[in-house]
This record gives C-alpha cells, sequence and structure tokens, in this order.
C-alpha cells in the first residue's frame, strides 16, 4: 500500500496522525491536508485505500463517480481496518513520531474510516468531515477508543439529518466523549476548495477547531 507522508521540520518526537481520504484518491486536495498538519507540528500519513483495486497514486476527478464506483466497492470495513493498523504501525515504527500519541482525521468516505479507525486503534483524538454512512457503524460506538468530532454540512443532501442522528445518539448512549458541530450554511464536501461546495468561511472555523482539537489531545 503506498501512502503520502508529510513531517514538521525537526527532529519531534510528534504525534501522528492518519489521514483518511475522500473518494477520489490521494489527490492534491488530501495530500494538502497532510502537509498542513504537519505545518501544525504533527506527522501525517495518508494511505491509499484503494490499492487494492487501483494502482498506486490514482486519482479520479471529482464527480466522475463512475470510476469511483468499482473502487468503493472493493473496499470494506475489513480492509480498511487493515490499512489504518497498517499506516498506525508505520507511524510508530518512526524515530520522530511520539508512541503514545495518535490521531485520524478523514474527509467524506475518509469521515466513515476515522470513525472506524477509532474503534479499532488506541487513538488520542479523531475527527470526521461529512462522514457518509457512518451510521452504518453506529452498533460501533461502544468501541470508540478517543474523543471524536463530528463535522456536518447543514445543506448536506447526501447525508440526512436522520443519518447524523442515527451517530450522534449512538456514541450518546455509549456514554463516549464527543462534539458535534452541524454547520448550517455549509453544504457536503465544504472543506474540499477544488469542489464546487468550498465554503471558506466554514472551512476556516472547522479547520481551526479541529487544531484546537487536535492540540489539547495531542
Amino acid at each position: 500500500m503506498q501512502a503520502y507522508v508529510s513531517s514538521p521540520e525537526g527532529k519531534g518526537p510528534f504525534a501522528g496522525v492518519i489521514v483518511l481520504q475522500e473518494a477520489f484518491g490521494v489527490n492534491g486536495h488530501i495530500r494538502d491536508i497532510a502537509d498542513r498538519i504537519a505545518k501544525e507540528g504533527y506527522v501525517a500519513i495518508a494511505p491509499e485505500l484503494f490499492h487494492r483495486t487501483a494502482q498506486p497514486g490514482l486519482e479520479i476527478t471529482y464527480g466522475d463517480m463512475a470510476s469511483v464506483t468499482p473502487h468503493m466497492q472493493g473496499t470494506s470495513p475489513e480492509g480498511m481496518i487493515a490499512d489504518m493498523r497498517a499506516a498506525y504501525n508505520w507511524l510508530q515504527q518512526q524515530d520522530n513520531v511520539k508512541h503514545d500519541k495518535a490521531g485520524a482525521i478523514g474527509f467524506c468516505m475518509g469521515g466513515r474510516a476515522a470513525f472506524l479507525a477509532n474503534t479499532v486503534l488506541p487513538l488520542s483524538a479523531a475527527i470526521s468531515f461529512y462522514g457518509g454512512r457512518t451510521d452504518a457503524l453506529a452498533d460501533r460506538a461502544s468501541e470508540l477508543h478517543a474523543p471524536h468530532l463530528f463535522f456536518w454540512g447543514g445543506l448536506d443532501k447526501h447525508i440526512t439529518p436522520e443519518q447524523v442522528d442515527a451517530v450522534i445518539n449512538a456514541v450518546k448512549k455509549a456514554n463516549k466523549p464527543y462534539t458535534n458541530v452541524v454547520i448550517s450554511y455549509a453544504d457536503h464536501a465544504f472543506n474540499c476548495d477544488d469542489r464546487p461546495n468550498y465554503n471558506p468561511q466554514a472551512a476556516s472555523e472547522a479547520w481551526a477547531m479541529s487544531m484546537a482539537f487536535f492540540k489539547n489531545r495531542l
């Protein structure tokens, strides 16, 4: 499995953060996220979750869902867990990475993956941006290891309020620490400046909160 890695300057040690892709691959946007996280003082690794069905370096044009579908169908919770464990284990093997602090952040498909990562890895913090179909994992809420920060777009037609409620109610019932943010004026993928739904204000505010969340826990 190929992965994109970005590290801060200096020897560290730094906390590690797993960056989990959208459905369009580890593309320029995801690499930029990893670079921005590295500038905040974390070693970031973005694993290519489609490596079972795609050549290394796959990037799919935004909106080309026909090309996305076979790779999405080629993923499974078991496969994602194996990939995220591999990324976590790689971080643990690096001399410049703290071995007791790790986080995860994901977007869209990666938002769901970040929730899954938090159920199987000893994370200290996890963040999900508009994680579609996270409600399908709601029955795993009791397995969450770390505080979880959720972002949703109030204008998002891909993720219904009922699906959001299913996730949050499950986490609440499991008595797990969480922060839930619904940005009423934002749509799906509001954080991605390469997509039509990009909302600079929502992206800026969500990023600032995300970095504060990581700083407090990592």
